[in-house]
């Protein structure tokens, strides 16, 4: 168990080692482009393609929505009310709290974890979770609604014409899958060398309360991750999967999000280091958990 927690856990290690390093070494690294290039070609040919391939039924697929509208909604519920108990902004820190990073290390460790099938169903909490990220998100830290990053998003028409392939069994030509692949593969070692880079950029204040909020993240990720795998009545790789994206850290687009609406960035990117730091610690024990369960 302990070479198969290894196995899992060490390649996002190393991954997110070089881009923190690289960065610290002063070199040079063009973010805005490689989250360009995530964003709009390599994360929606990689869910196509998954989606396109992988031997799953569509309930299962809806069941991953239904259980990231469930947690969101749970985190979003506490959050709110720890942060009503603290006296600190909703609009800085209920982010923070209701968005895991199910992106940068949910799809490469569900992947590692639990195979293609473990990506699919990651994929399909992912794809709902920027949803709900890029509208009503977005609509609460700014103050205003706009659709027009749900529109420019390519990974919502990918997940569609990659579930109409699933439901109607259409037979894709295979130098289309072979080109999503390879442009697919890119996504997860580009995403947590991208989380490296950031990590040593943001600087921490305020140790001791993003401390105790990184915590509280952590522990009700883990707690709701439970909750809606057993309202849901989930059972292996799907529990596992839901489990293992709501107990993740905050997600690096909080401190973008906080930045671009001028919600006390330096606050939410010491969150974001933070609880990842912590989540890196307490990593193996999660994935032993998720992996007996």
């Amino acid at each position: 168990m302990i070479a198969e927690i290894l196995g899992i856990i060490a390649p996002v290690l190393i991954c997110i080692a070089i881009g923190f390093i690289w960065a610290k070494a002063g070199r040079k690294f063009d973010t805005p482009m490689v989250t360009f290039l995530v964003t709009y070609f390599s994360t929606p040919a990689l869910v196509f393609y998954t989606l396109s391939t992988v031997d799953l039924s569509l309930d299962a697929l809806f069941a991953m929505g239904g259980a990231a509208v469930a947690a969101n909604i749970l985190f979003a519920v506490l959050g709110a009310a720890c942060l009503s108990i603290a006296g600190l902004s909703q609009r800085t820190f209920l982010q923070s709290l209701t968005w895991p990073n199910v992106g940068n290390i949910g799809l490469p460790l569900c992947l590692l974890a639990f195979g293609e099938e473990g990506l699919a169903l990651a994929i399909g909490f992912f794809a709902v979770y920027v949803v709900i990220q890029l509208t009503i998100g977005v609509a609460f830290v700014s103050g205003q609604f706009t659709a027009k990053s749900l529109i420019s998003m390519p990974i919502i028409p990918a997940t569609v014409i990659a579930m109409v392939i699933l439901v109607w069994g259409i037979s894709v030509p295979q130098w289309i899958l072979s080109t999503t692949k390879l442009i697919g593969d890119l996504t997860i070692p580009l995403m947590l060398i991208t989380l490296g880079v950031s990590l040593a950029s943001l600087k921490v204040v305020n140790v001791t309360r993003s401390i105790w909020l990184a915590l509280f993240r952590l522990g009700i990720g883990f707690a709701v991750g439970l909750a809606v795998s057993w309202g849901l009545d989930l059972e292996g790789v799907a529990r596992g999967v839901v489990i293992l994206q709501c107990a993740l850290p905050v997600a690096v687009f909080c401190y973008l999000f906080a930045q671009l609406y001028n919600r006390q960035p330096e606050e939410v990117a010491s969150l974001v280091v933070i609880s990842t730091t912590l989540s890196i610690a307490s990593l193996p024990v999660l994935m032993w958990y998720v992996l007996q369960a």
